[in-house]
């Protein structure tokens, strides 16, 4: 993880400049380093790398092939001791080469490379002028993987030479071309290290081996060095936006700083779990807050933001999809499945849920922790809250109260002042530094949004029966597979679910994303919900109705419409409602009236026969006379 300290060399607008201090979480103090000159420089617009157009970040990670980019990823392990170390010698970089059997001077390239962006992309092997040329028969590479499945990773544990000298009686048997020794040897050193053991060893050998002791959460020591991701249904029950109907319960993922107990980030949906919850959640915690706090009119901090060094999750399929997987590798995160049965990995975001809803349980429309605490509670009666109004709720609940109040896993200290001291430091230690701000936060939000692979034709393209078009997509109508051109060319178009009115186009030739509008501009904005809402009614209408553009946004106006008669009729019934409960406590006050009135008058005329006492004393008195007026 990368970040800025004191004394770090920076630029601003273009100018190289040394951080002197920090100004809070959102600004530094620097130093020109032409001028001499000291100013102030809004952190989101501070980069660690040398302003140029080559270095600006790109996605190229979604196209390289699974072999390209699993190379990409031993290179950035091998340099990934050194890019810690901020003056490393050149002592340490030998030593790294000489480990890795590498030149010197690769190293530092590629150390070069990914300084320049930060992106692991960066170290992806530039095409070569035979590339897509075969190096070894294909029946050969096919007879390499079965000896090695078959012969090496078994429990008799026979050695590579051996292996090698099976195969290559293997080749002769049948009259293939036999491979050189270090072919082989290469391909049994990409099996991963804990998978030879477990297939050769057993299972018990590499958990003791790879399994970490339990106890506290390992490598959790400093803000976002581990995030923990979870979902799980929000025990409240909230309305629709028109209606105020009850509508059902939302789904809540998090993301937790282990180390500090901070809530990096959050996403509230009504989809169940998926990898759109997922990514929008990850990239709401790597993403700064505060323009998003001041659109909900928030002015209290909420400063943790910038890429984790580690996701941890379960084992949920939302987070095993290959979106997620290469997001996370393209930019140096790693994405780590909870085992099972393993305590010391610690239910962080568990007990952090567990909070969340003991609050909501004080919420009108609540449902409880379970049917005996609900008793006879009118959950879908009492709901008051949207979602939108339920969001702003829980932003306002963890920036103001949870992140001040003291956390009993962090010794009773409050988890915004636990961040600013491994920020900042203390008298004691020095502190880690500010994150290191975004580069191109469109492109990361992007990278981290659910896409879809679609060829292009000279309508445009087509996803989900609505169509989009835009002048950048010309070039690629019609384009045939590089690598089998009997097949057209699909390519990668990211879709952010909450408006699919613009679609965006990855293209391979700029590495770059491209909006792309609707075909037809006319049509209004919707989300993915509506779009799947009108495709199961059009199903649910006619099984063998034909769906397509038109009538999907015919289905859509239609839902529409009745909404907004339901609002109208809602509004004229709630309107007759009132005047009929006018009229009726007129007639009731009238109705009051005239038999008070009647009582009065009864008394008045019914008067007793005798006179008592009191109607004799009455009688007697007589008004004063010397009563004087001032």
């Amino acid at each position: 993880m990368k970040t800025i300290q004191p004394g770090q060399l920076i630029y601003w607008k273009g100018s190289a400049a040394i951080v002197l201090e920090f100004k809070g979480f959102q600004e530094l103090i620097i130093r020109l380093v032409e001028s001499g000159k000291t100013d102030i420089a809004p952190l989101r617009e501070v980069s660690l790398y040398l302003p140029s157009d080559k270095n600006q970040p790109s996605s190229s990670h979604l196209v390289a092939e699974d072999k390209e980019w699993k190379k990409a990823l031993e290179r950035y392990e091998i340099i990934k001791p050194l890019l810690s170390i901020r003056h490393r010698s050149a002592e340490q970089v030998q030593q790294v080469a000489e480990t890795h059997s590498k030149g010197i001077a690769t190293i530092y390239r590629w150390i070069k490379q990914f300084e320049e962006t930060g992106l692991v992309s960066s170290l992806l092997r530039q095409k070569r002028s035979d590339s897509g040329e075969t190096k070894l028969d294909k029946e050969v590479e096919e007879l390499i993987e079965a000896f090695i499945q078959n012969e090496y990773l078994q429990e008799e544990r026979k050695s590579i030479t051996k292996v090698f000298n099976l195969i290559k009686a293997e080749c002769k048997n049948l009259d293939l071309p036999v491979p050189h020794q270090n072919t082989v040897y290469s391909r049994i050193q990409k099996i991963e290290d804990k998978e030879a053991l477990k297939r050769r060893l057993g299972v018990k050998a590499s958990k003791q081996k790879y399994t970490p002791t339990t106890g506290s959460f390992p490598g959790a020591d400093y803000p976002n060095a581990v995030v923990q991701i979870d979902h799980t249904p929000v025990d409240l029950i909230i309305v629709d936006e028109l209606h105020r109907l009850p509508i059902g319960r939302p789904y809540l993922t998090i993301a937790i700083d282990v180390a500090t107990k901070m809530i990096s980030g959050f996403k509230m949906t009504l989809d169940p779990p998926g990898s759109s919850s997922a990514g929008l959640c990850i990239g709401n915690a790597i993403l700064p807050k505060d323009n998003w706090l001041a659109k909900r009119d928030i002015e209290v901090e909420w400063p943790i933001y910038g890429k984790m060094q580690k996701i941890h999750v379960d084992n949920a399929k939302e987070f095993r999809g290959n979106m997620l997987k290469r997001a996370c590798q393209q930019h140096g995160i790693i994405l780590e499945f909870r085992p099972k049965g393993q305590p010391n990995y610690g239910p962080h975001v568990e007990r952090a849920f567990r909070t969340f809803m003991q609050e909501t349980h004080t919420l009108p429309g609540t449902t409880f922790s379970n049917v005996k605490e609900k008793l006879n509670y009118n959950s879908e009666g009492k709901a008051v809250m949207t979602l939108s109004e339920l969001e702003l709720w829980f932003t306002i609940f963890l920036v103001y109260c949870y992140h001040h109040r003291p956390h009993r896993g962090i010794n009773k200290i409050p988890p915004i002042k636990l961040y600013m001291e491994c920020i900042f430091g203390d008298k004691d230690k020095p502190g880690i530094g500010l994150p290191a701000p975004i580069e191109d936060e469109e492109t990361l939000r992007l990278d981290f949004t659910p896409y879809v692979e679609r060829t292009i034709q000279r309508q445009g393209v087509e996803i989900d029966y609505v169509h989009y078009y835009s002048d950048a997509l010309r070039k690629w109508i019609g384009a045939v597979d590089e690598v089998n051109p009997k097949q057209t060319r699909k390519f990668i178009f990211a879709r952010d679910p909450r408006d699919i009115s613009t679609i965006y186009f990855f293209d391979p030739d700029t590495e770059r994303y491209i909006p792309i509008p609707y075909l037809n501009t006319s049509r209004p904005s919707i989300s993915l919900w509506e779009l799947k809402a009108v495709k199961k009614s059009l199903i649910e209408e006619n099984d063998a109705y034909v769906i397509d553009e038109e009538v999907i946004f015919r289905g859509i106006n239609r839902m529409r419409e009745i909404e907004a008669q339901a609002i109208e009729k809602t509004r004229l019934s709630k309107q007759q409602r009132a005047t009929e409960k006018r009229k009726r406590r007129m007639a009731e006050r009238r109705n009051n009236w005239e038999v008070e009135h009647k009582e009065v008058t009864h008394r008045t005329e019914v008067l007793p026969t005798e006179a008592t006492f009191e109607d004799e004393f009455l009688e007697d008195i007589q008004p004063f006379n010397d009563v004087e007026l001032y």
